[in-house]
């Protein structure tokens, strides 16, 4: 990905998977990458929680599980985005693990979850969310993906 350190390069080079987050005003820039589609998405998640919430030292309470239909790579990317908005908006609930397996009808999707007055906050909770300049795709290490959250 442009803009990967030396460091960022060899630990993908070595199949490692991540995120990272850039403030930008009123914007957060995430980045994120894996060996798959499906890691490179669930690390985006984990970098928009982590934005605005410590995960570190906190279990799960429960498990939300729902189903993405099949679309496209950058509409799964906005609707994974948009399903973790919604929990934290809706339900008061932040994902602290997220799994993603495809499925023939779409992709299967697994939140572990605590309630947002078990975190620590680090940042502004989003309450408006809009995704700009959203991408992802292969490259030459496996999946990366980018996306500006406007909050």
């Amino acid at each position: 990905m442009v803009g990967d350190t030396d460091d960022d390069r060899q630990a993908r080079r070595l199949g490692s998977s991540g995120h990272r987050a850039v403030q930008h005003a009123e914007d957060v820039r995430i980045d994120a990458w894996g060996t798959s589609r499906e890691r490179c998405l669930v690390e985006a998640a984990l970098g928009m929680v982590e934005c605005f919430a410590d995960i570190t030292a906190v279990r799960p309470t429960a498990v939300e599980r729902f189903q993405l239909a099949e679309c496209s790579d950058d509409d799964l990317l906005s609707a994974l985005l948009d399903e973790v908005a919604h929990r934290l908006e809706a339900c008061g609930q932040v994902p602290v693990d997220v799994e993603a397996e495809t499925t023939d009808d779409g992709m299967d999707v697994r939140l572990a979850v605590v309630a947002l007055s078990d975190v620590e906050a680090v940042g502004p909770v989003p309450s408006c969310l809009g995704w700009h300049e959203l991408r992802i795709g292969p490259d030459p290490y496996g999946w990366s993906c980018a996306v500006t959250v406007e909050v």
